[in-house]
């Protein structure tokens, strides 16, 4: 974008721009950062977060904590249970039993596609609802009991 351009419309036009990226590019499954886009284009940190806005509205994108964007693409579901749930699904879909070995926090962040300290905030608080004993650093947490499906963590 030139120095002379209208600021009105121009987060319209980035989006537009985001969005012709996604469509030609099918692996796209990250939005670039607001810095990115301020690189790029040239603008300001408030038009790059309308252009986000604006993906949103459009159902292409939507936020992701820590202030990333996701792409979404027609006909995919997301999973938008709380992580602690999605682990705990875990212990049924890998049958492990009452003093089973739990998978390791880094082996969970790589699955469900999150920061090691994430899993580790979700590991805690199964460990306080009673479906995992703690090992203790450096030792490996185990399944203390099955999860009661309708139990909130």
């Amino acid at each position: 974008m030139s120095q002379q351009a209208s600021p009105r419309g121009t987060f319209l036009k980035i989006a537009d721009a985001v969005k012709a990226r996604v469509e030609t590019d099918p692996n796209m499954t990250e939005l670039p950062s607001a810095a990115d886009l301020m690189n790029e284009y040239k603008i300001s940190r408030g038009v790059a977060l309308r252009a986000f806005a604006a993906l949103h509205k459009d159902g292409v994108a939507e936020p992701v904590p820590g202030g990333r964007w996701r792409v979404v693409r027609a006909g995919e579901r997301a999973n938008r249970r709380p992580l602690e749930e999605r682990i705990a699904d875990v212990i049924a879909d890998e049958r492990l039993e009452a003093g089973a070995a739990f998978p390791s926090a880094s082996v969970l962040a790589e699955r469900f596609g999150v920061s090691r300290p994430t899993v580790t905030k979700a590991l805690d608080k199964l460990e306080a609802a009673g479906v995992l004993a703690s090992g203790g650093q450096g030792r490996v947490r185990t399944v203390r009991a099955a999860p009661n499906r309708e139990e909130s963590f």
